[in-house]
């Protein structure tokens, strides 16, 4: 295993890297909220737990004011499924916190068995439509309630504030340095998967980088400097270190008057030996003035191809105002503000029952609220996208019925939800239907990708949308309808139930 320059050319990475592992069987059955298990016993005791239920999870707001939300965590949620059982242990923990063995045996016995469909993992989805539908008991459907949420809620929201920081960076690299910053171990390395997926070339952490094949990269830090009797002397010695990828840190004393001519002079003695040096990274201060500054001391040595790298507590408004500035600027390291999301702590999921079983049949469920926002669409459902006739485009997305189907050869007129006088009628279109099977009868029957893959998939999908969507602030909001159908049966219920109040 050799250190070498990435594809991009910046900074490090091991060679060969491990590709995504498919056979990962954690068991996090127990990572539920206790009103899950508690429900789950009433159900078992009304003799109800094994009557059928479909459940939708969705957002009901995009995060960062955002016009809409990359989708994540399908790979988790699986392994989350594949590795559902309760041991022995779990039930004796279980016991002791008053569960009756009737309940522990039918633990005892779970294996899921339902369907679930979802989107495909990296799909570009807005406020409202079902992400992940399940259709299962009320028994197994409400287990995995809290999991799921965790799961997409967190990896969804990390891998679109990327794409934010990425579109921010208009095409510049951008790495992920979140590990030391992140909220736990898995935070930090789903973190950098989702950071990965949404845009970013690379990553600091290590182990993300050996279970996902992401590229790792990585030059050194104000220690390496501290160590040694000057700051020539560490350059010096990182350069004999790393003569083929030498790039430098350069404030950790003062960035012009030391940082930058000592690195100048390791550049000199690296060419002279035949070597290209890299660049620079700068940690803090003005970065717009010292980015300007340093590049002009670089070009003004003969070393215009070096890069700078900036890092010190970036975000997308940040990078964006830098932009603004001409900061002279090759590639962005976004740590803290990335891995957390910290301006955005949450994305809302939710997971709400939309169908019940009823004497063997499947029966439409709403959720009423004073607030609009709340209250749910009913039914089994799917989510289509309207395409303009290429397929290339994105132009609205049409939440359905199940069973309804559209007729492609007559014009489609789509209305607002809420203010239904807002039409738009589409005469040359195509259509693409989002939701996929995940798992039928229990059985995983998903197309698993690895995350070269779905990274790719999340490229289409953002090249799929009109710049205006893709704006920082104030982005233009996509078209999301109902059909007809799903309208009015939302409204019947909603007026039927209002009726049996007065």
């Amino acid at each position: 295993m050799g250190i070498t320059t990435n594809p991009a050319g910046y900074g490090l990475f091991f060679e060969d890297p491990v590709v995504e592992r498919k056979d990962d069987m954690r068991n996090l059955s127990m990572m539920t909220d206790f009103y899950q298990l508690s429900m789950m016993k009433g159900y078992l005791e009304n003799g109800v737990a094994d009557d059928e239920v479909v459940f939708d999870l969705f957002f009901r707001k995009n995060p960062f004011h955002n016009s809409f939300t990359i989708t994540a965590g399908t790979e988790s949620l699986i392994e989350y499924i594949n590795g559902l059982h309760f041991t022995e242990e779990d039930l004796r923990y279980l016991k002791s916190e008053g569960f009756d063995e009737a309940f522990l045996e039918k633990l005892r016995q779970f294996k899921f068995s339902g369907d679930i469909y979802g989107v495909p993992e990296g799909t570009i989805m807005f406020p409202h439509e079902p992400v992940v539908r399940v259709k299962a008991t009320i028994f197994e459907a409400q287990l995995i309630e809290s999991a799921m949420l965790n799961i997409i809620n967190f990896q969804s929201l990390i891998a679109t504030k990327a794409a934010r920081i990425c579109e921010a960076a208009q095409g510049d690299p951008v790495f992920e340095f979140g590990l030391r910053r992140a909220q736990g171990a898995d935070a930090a390395i789903l973190g950098a998967r989702a950071a990965y997926l949404g845009g970013c070339v690379a990553t600091s952490n290590v182990l993300a980088g050996k279970m996902f094949g992401i590229p790792v990269v990585g030059t050194h830090a104000h220690s390496w400097v501290q160590k040694f009797d000057s700051e020539l002397a560490s350059f010096r010695a990182y350069a004999r270190s790393y003569p083929h990828n030498c790039l430098l840190l350069v404030d950790t004393y003062n960035t012009v008057n030391s940082g930058i001519p000592n690195a100048i002079t390791v550049f000199n003695e690296l060419r002279d030996q035949g070597y290209k040096p890299r660049g620079i990274r700068i940690d803090s201060g003005d970065i717009a003035y010292l980015s300007k500054v340093a590049r002009q001391m670089l070009d003004d040595a003969g070393f215009p191809d070096t890069i700078i790298v900036a890092s010190s507590d970036l975000e997308e408004d940040t990078i964006d105002s830098l932009m603004i500035q001409g900061a002279k600027i090759s590639a962005w390291g976004v740590g803290t503000n990335l891995i957390t999301s910290s301006n955005w702590p949450a994305l809302g999921g939710v997971y709400k029952l939309v169908a019940a079983e009823e004497k063997g049949v499947l029966i439409p469920k709403i959720k009423i609220s004073d607030n609009p926002e709340k209250i749910t669409n009913p039914g089994l459902k799917k989510v289509t996208r309207i395409y303009d006739e290429s397929g290339l485009f994105a132009l609205a997305d049409l939440i359905m019925l199940d069973e309804e189907t559209i007729d492609t050869t007559q014009p489609l007129t789509i209305f607002h939800p809420i203010h239904t006088w807002k039409t738009k009628t589409f005469r040359r279109y195509s259509l693409r239907e989002l939701l996929e099977p995940y798992y039928l009868k229990g059985k995983l029957v998903y197309d698993r990708r690895t995350v070269q893959e779905v990274r790719a998939t999340v490229r289409r999908e953002l090249d799929s949308l009109w710049p205006e969507y893709k704006r920082l602030q104030r982005p233009q909001l996509y078209k999301v309808d109902l059909s007809q159908q799903l309208w009015d049966l939302k409204h019947d219920m909603m007026k039927e139930i209002r009726s049996g109040q007065e």
